[in-house]
C-alpha cells in the first residue's frame, strides 16, 4: 500500500509543475503570417489568350507565354510551307500556259525549242501540271495544319507555364537486383520531398 502512496504523492507532484498562473499582461510580439507558397496568382485566361495571339501573327502566342526560342520555329512551320505553295503555284501557272499554248495549236511556249519541236510533250506537260497541283495543294494543307499546331502549342504552353515544377517531385527510372529471380527488376519511383 506504501507503494501506492508513492505514486500519487509523485503523480500530484509532477501535476502540480503544469498549473501555472495566467500572466495579466501578455506581451503580444509581432504576428507571424504564412506565406502562400504559389509565387504568382493563376490567370484563367492565359491559354485562351495565347491561343488567340497565336492565331492573329504566328509566332506571337509563344512570345506571350515568354518562350522566345519558339517564335522563329512557329514562323518557319507557317512561312516554308508558304514558300514552297508559291514556287508550285508559279510553276503550275508556267506548265498550265505552256499546255493552253500546246492546245491552241502554237508551237512557241517555253517548253519547245526556236525552230518549234517540243522538249516536252504534251502528255508531260499535262502531267507535270498535275503534280504541280497536287503539290500546291498538299503545301496549302501542311500550311494549314502547322498554323493550328502553333495554336495549339501556344494554348498547351499557357495551360502549363503557370504550373509550379518543384525539383522535390520527381519521377525516376531505378534499377533493383533481385537475389531471389537472379535479375534485374526495372521500374519507376516516385518521390516527393517537404
Amino acid at each position: 500500500m506504501s507503494k501506492y502512496i508513492i505514486y500519487i504523492i509523485l503523480f500530484i507532484g509532477f501535476a502540480g509543475f503544469a498549473q501555472t498562473q495566467p500572466d495579466p499582461n501578455p506581451n503580444f510580439g509581432p504576428l507571424l503570417v504564412a506565406q502562400d507558397s504559389v509565387a504568382t496568382v493563376y490567370d484563367a485566361n492565359r491559354p485562351a489568350k495565347a491561343a488567340f495571339y497565336s492565331a492573329i501573327v504566328p509566332g506571337l502566342g509563344q512570345a506571350y507565354n515568354k518562350k522566345y526560342w519558339k517564335v522563329p520555329l512557329a514562323l518557319a512551320a507557317v512561312g516554308i510551307p508558304i514558300y514552297v505553295y508559291t514556287v508550285n503555284d508559279k510553276e503550275y501557272n508556267r506548265l498550265r500556259d505552256a499546255f493552253r499554248i500546246r492546245l491552241a495549236g502554237g508551237t512557241n511556249d517555253e517548253f519547245s525549242n526556236a525552230d518549234g519541236t517540243p522538249i516536252i510533250t504534251t502528255e508531260g506537260l499535262e502531267r507535270a501540271q498535275r503534280t504541280s497541283q497536287r503539290n500546291k495543294e498538299l503545301s496549302l494543307l501542311i500550311t494549314a495544319g502547322l498554323y493550328v499546331l502553333q495554336i495549339i502549342d501556344a494554348n498547351v504552353d499557357g495551360h502549363l507555364s503557370q504550373f509550379s515544377v518543384d525539383r522535390n517531385l520527381t519521377f525516376l527510372p531505378y534499377m533493383d537486383y533481385n537475389t531471389l529471380a537472379i535479375g534485374n527488376t526495372y521500374g519507376f519511383n516516385l518521390t516527393y520531398n517537404f
